[in-house]
């Protein structure tokens, strides 16, 4: 068993203040300073040195935390494969992902799990990539919902953790009612190429897969709207005021005045979901068993929507 005070240490080392390893980690900040402090005692080492008014890892420190990951990691399998082998699962099971993966895929898992394991205590937090890795860090989550090109801070190299594919979720184009292909299953990119486009603002994961797939047509569209939740960007195409991609795990429900196509032919685009998880952990049976049912959740929706009866 991993001492908790080396955890603390490890989110110290990743957030860099008392205040936010005490938020990350749920204690409060003189929990965090005694825990230091004490790790210090017993390990007979000066890990932390004053800095301003807060402090900082001394060089002794960095090299244990950094050292560490080799032992969590190695903590994490143990764990797993003794799970394994007992046909045993842990009391508790957190969950962590974005908004759309939280509400569509997390939380019917969380429902699945609660009625299949009554004992197994499970919690969800949606939180954006950043966040998700720190409770991994800091061990308020197991397992991650992502998408792959938020998660390029943190590679497969990172030793503290390992990724896996869930699915690949294809983006769709939504149109007003009246739009002349709204009565059409497909459409392609070029075919919309010279309409007033809605997307997020430059420097965000989904601006960056709207400017690859123009670019792939070879096409350069009008942006004329910026929305950075997908239910702005529904209303703004529900209003007439241009077009949009959505992404086929968000639903549109009973959006007013929106129609939904698939993209054909070349430049679709598509975001990869992973799911990501402390390294040595992605084998335990609860994560396991929840991969699949994410992966299974996901293949429903994926082929029910556009007709978005979810």
């Amino acid at each position: 068993m991993i001492d908790p005070r080396l955890v603390t240490l490890r989110v110290f080392a990743r957030c860099g203040t008392v205040g936010a390893t005490a938020e990350l980690t749920g204690y409060s900040p003189s929990a965090v300073s005694a825990q230091l402090r004490e790790l210090q005692r017993v390990l007979g080492m000066q890990l932390l040195v004053k800095d301003g008014r807060g402090v900082r890892l001394t060089a002794t420190g960095r090299f244990l935390v950094a050292g560490s990951d080799t032992l969590i990691a190695e903590w994490e399998r143990l764990r797993a494969a003794a799970m394994e082998a007992g046909d045993q699962v842990q009391s508790s099971f957190g969950l962590g992902g974005f908004s759309t993966a939280a509400a569509q895929l997390l939380a019917p898992l969380a429902a699945t799990l609660r009625s299949t394991r009554p004992l197994l205590k499970v919690q969800v937090l949606e939180a954006d990539p950043a966040r998700c890795f720190d409770l991994l860090v800091a061990e308020r989550i197991d397992l991650a919902v992502i998408v792959a090109m938020q998660s390029d801070t943190f590679g497969e190299d990172d030793p503290r953790f390992e990724q896996t594919v869930l699915l690949d979720d294809p983006l769709d184009v939504i149109i007003p009612c009246e739009h002349p292909f709204a009565s059409r299953e497909t459409v392609t990119l070029e075919e919309l190429a010279s309409e007033p486009w809605i997307t997020d603002a430059a420097g965000s994961t989904y601006h960056s897969l709207f400017t690859a797939a123009f670019t792939a047509v070879g096409v350069t569209p009008r942006i004329a709207h910026e929305a950075v939740e997908w239910e702005t960007q529904i209303a703004f195409v529900g209003a007439g005021l241009g077009v949009g991609l959505l992404p086929r795990l968000a639903p549109l429900r009973s959006a007013e005045n929106v129609v939904r196509l698939r993209i054909t032919g070349r430049g679709k685009p598509t975001r990869r979901i992973v799911a990501a998880a402390r390294r040595g952990s992605i084998g335990s049976p609860l994560i396991q068993e929840s991969l699949e049912i994410l992966q299974v959740s996901a293949n429903r929706i994926l082929r029910a929507r556009p007709e978005d009866g979810l």
